[in-house]
């Protein structure tokens, strides 16, 4: 049995009506990426102007060989100059741990000792599947109210309104990469995440595990009022 392609209007009419439809597509796949960028506008700060908060959350970005990806280095980095530099007092990373032999917290947080940040700083979040589930995360089991949010540029505008619509006040730190395949495949890849992450702000799904609240953040923060008395 033969597929035939489908047949384009021979009409001017026709032809008309189809690249309109063509448009309102385009148009309505793009909504989403416009609506991040306008509210996430007045959100997003370099290392230079980034403002101190207390905590900062590393999002997840794959392991090589059981260490953090280079993607993932470079926002640990940024997190690490953050901390030796006084403008946050704890990291949450926040990443997947869903089988035993993959596990992007404990790597973030062995990173990030060698980089000088001392372990009672650091938390992990071990069921950070995806950005929305971080973000909520971040704010019913981890407590956390303000923070500032470290990712790539092409990834930082969605986790800032993700965690705005968790209840998390937040500022977003996008760290530069060079416009490598990965950086293209990551832009690419936000068009379709943007319809995603605007439907988990309509409908605010429970993250795939929520679990009972943890104090890891408290104590963190409460080592470093105990260290200044």
């Amino acid at each position: 049995m033969k597929i035939r392609p489908p047949r384009l209007p021979r009409t001017r009419r026709g032809q008309r009506r189809l690249l309109q439809a063509v448009m309102a597509v385009c148009v309505l796949a793009l909504l989403p990426s416009a609506w991040l960028y306008v509210s996430t506008a007045d959100r997003l700060r370099t290392a230079a102007d980034v403002p101190r908060e207390q905590v900062a959350v590393v999002f997840g970005a794959g392991l090589w060989d059981g260490g953090p990806s280079p993607y993932l280095a470079h926002r640990l980095d940024a997190a690490a100059r953050l901390y030796r530099a006084g403008r946050i007092e704890a990291v949450l990373v926040t990443g997947d741990n869903s089988r035993d032999d993959y596990d992007e917290p404990d790597a973030m947080h062995a990173y990030l000792t060698r980089h000088g940040v001392p372990a009672t700083r650091i938390v992990e979040d071990y069921a950070g599947f995806d950005t929305w589930d971080s973000c909520v995360r971040a704010r019913k089991v981890f407590g956390v109210n303000r923070a500032i949010l470290i990712s790539q540029g092409f990834h930082i505008r969605r986790a800032v309104a993700l965690c705005e619509a968790a209840g998390v006040h937040s500022y977003g730190l996008g760290v530069r990469e060079p416009h490598d395949v990965t950086w293209y495949y990551g832009g690419t890849r936000e068009v379709f995440a943007a319809a995603k992450a605007s439907l988990d702000v309509v409908f605010r799904p429970d993250p795939r595990f929520l679990g009972p609240r943890e104090r890891g953040v408290e104590r963190a923060l409460a080592g470093v009022g105990a260290a200044g008395r």
